[in-house]
């Protein structure tokens, strides 16, 4: 299983220079991909702008949206974005996609909730087919001769439209049993619609191995339109190399292809912290 790291780009408060840091020592580590979150409404880095920012300064690590909401652009907008980081990095990039699961973000933008769901499938259909004839450049096929595609939800629609249109399937999170129960539903969607192989599986996890406490308040935070369920999330952060070495070991067991773990706080101790507890 390969393990990636993720962008602080969601971390309130972080600057560009982090940001950039992060990106250049990530490549310069053990680590498989550099992933970003989505957000519109809350104190962040626009995803494919941080992503254009650590193209310019890596060479090897692989790129992600881990995953971006794609209602809340336009279908060509979201092509154009994706390929021009695809372009910047050389090659790099997987685009990850998903609806989302905050209002607020829908209503900054301007754009109908309720209609979410078939609004991504109409992406991602554009994007697997009109892309080619669009005239949008710079020209790079979506799939599994181009820019990879990975699907994320956890409902029956979503994991019938990551077997449709993706080439693998991003899971939200939690531990490793939750991550095993969502891929083999993963698994089954892409058999029921008679598509060869398997779907890649990813997944995800946060760290605080530094600064716990203030790791657990951004996931409260962050995470704070679920509810008491934010309390739930903020105490599975990972705050020791035995709990980040236990949960990777538990991710692999699970079938997990590649697995992010995302930061907390934007620390570079914290990354640095993280390399040497997978080496």
């Amino acid at each position: 299983m390969k393990v990636g790291i993720g962008l602080p780009n969601t971390v309130p408060g972080c600057d560009g220079a982090t940001l950039v840091e992060w990106a250049r020592r990530a490549d310069g580590g053990p680590f498989s991909t550099l992933a970003v979150l989505d957000r519109v409404r809350y104190d962040s880095v626009e995803p494919f702008a941080a992503l254009s920012a650590a193209a310019a300064v890596t060479s090897r690590i692989g790129l992600a949206t881990m995953i971006a909401i794609g209602p809340l652009r336009g279908a060509a907008m979201l092509a154009k974005q994706a390929v021009s980081v695809d372009a910047l990095s050389g090659g790099r990039f997987t685009l990850g996609l998903a609806v989302g699961a905050r209002l607020d973000d829908y209503d900054a933008a301007g754009v109908d909730h309720r209609t979410r769901g078939a609004a991504l499938s109409t992406q991602l259909a554009y994007l697997r087919g009109e892309f080619d004839s669009a005239g949008i450049g710079p020209v790079v096929p979506f799939g599994a001769k181009g820019i990879g595609l990975l699907v994320g939800g956890t409902s029956g629609a979503a994991l019938a439209r990551m077997a449709r249109y993706g080439d693998g399937y991003a899971h939200g999170g939690g531990p490793p049993r939750a991550f095993g129960s969502a891929a083999t539903k993963a698994l089954a969607a892409w058999r029921d619609l008679g598509r060869p192989g398997a779907p890649a599986l990813w997944g995800q996890g946060y760290i605080a191995l530094g600064d716990a406490e203030r790791g657990r308040d951004y996931l409260r935070d962050y995470y704070a339109f679920t509810g008491p369920f934010a309390e739930k999330i903020a105490a599975g952060a990972l705050t020791s190399v035995r709990e980040v070495k236990d949960f990777v070991r538990g991710y692999a067991d699970e079938g997990c292809d590649e697995l992010i773990l995302f930061p907390t706080v934007a620390d570079l101790d914290d990354l640095d912290r993280l390399a040497e507890a997978l080496s």
